[in-house]
């Protein structure tokens, strides 16, 4: 394993340490009576990530490499089913370090920001899409990038210019990218506070009268191309920004493996993207803090 994953995995597990002994309330619920586990959630967390990063896609493959290559990190590894299972009830928990670790970033203030929506594909064929535990979550979709039909679910996006996920949603492939935006903002109105003027960029499919005039309402200037429309302030920059939202789309499904995750169930998918966003965010957090370039890459910490 690289010395740069190691030292991230490292600041990482220190970083989730302290969250949990200051609320441990975060930390997955167990028994208050009852062996206490051998891997902390703490070690669990930084496993998970590590996993993510050198793209190992399977957890078995992963674990005899880390019994292998990663002791001196952590001396007690779980088999298999344990692994899978409490990474499973540990998704919040990796939700709340990935919020951590964006928010003490110099570039979570970016003011300005790419939305944009990516399949999550899990199959193609009606038999797949009838006996998957997904069924009546993941459904049939069209992907225009790559002009090709897909059965699975959507990753929505919005992140800054550097690739830093500022918030997240994963839907049914059908789901309304206008619509999934607009309720992402409503969760979390705290987003918005004290980013007068914000700037979102998106393409094509985010558009709209009474979309665009609900984004104003909340103070938010949207850049989309405007085919057939007069060409509006800051156009020019759209083809630069979109290239952003590609380069982080390509991490995830290049250097992530994002359409491998292999979930079987609702659970299962929603543990392993965010493994994958943990891990692009981690990165970030680590260059960011070592006040190294930030890289939408993650070469520097392959295995």
């Amino acid at each position: 394993m690289a010395p740069d994953l190691d030292t991230l995995a490292t600041a990482l597990y220190a970083e989730t340490d302290d969250l949990l002994k200051g609320s441990p309330q975060l930390a997955p619920w167990r028994p208050a009576v009852g062996i206490a586990p051998r891997l902390t959630d703490a070690e669990l967390v930084t496993l998970a990530m590590m996993q993510a990063m050198p793209g190992f896609t399977t957890e078995a493959r992963w674990l005899r490499y880390a019994r292998s290559h990663l002791r001196h990190l952590f001396p007690y590894l779980p088999k298999q089913p344990g692994y899978n299972k409490r990474l499973r009830k540990a998704a919040e928990l990796l939700r709340r370090v990935t919020r951590l670790l964006a928010t003490e970033t110099t570039v979570w203030s970016d003011d300005v920001w790419i939305v944009d929506s990516t399949p999550v594909e899990y199959g193609r064929s009606r038999e797949t899409a009838k006996r998957s535990d997904l069924a009546g979550w993941a459904e049939y979709g069209y992907c225009a990038s790559h002009s090709r039909f897909f059965w699975g679910l959507r990753l929505h996006l919005v992140c800054t210019l550097q690739g830093l996920p500022i918030t997240f949603a994963l839907t049914g492939a059908k789901a309304d990218e206008r619509e999934i935006l607009l309720a992402l903002l409503a969760v979390e109105p705290t987003l918005l506070a004290g980013r007068p003027g914000q700037t979102l960029t998106g393409d094509k499919n985010y558009f709209g009268r009474d979309f665009e005039h609900q984004l104003a309402e909340q103070d938010i200037r949207l850049l989309r191309p405007r085919k057939g429309e007069p060409e509006r302030p800051g156009a020019p920059l759209l083809k630069p920004l979109r290239q952003v939202i590609e380069s982080v789309n390509e991490t995830f499904k290049g250097q992530l493996d994002l359409e491998q995750h292999r979930g079987l169930t609702p659970g299962g998918v929603i543990a392993r993207v965010m493994q994958r966003i943990l891990a692009l965010t981690a990165a970030i957090w680590h260059n960011d803090y070592m006040r190294q370039p930030v890289l939408r890459s993650l070469t520097a910490y392959d295995h």
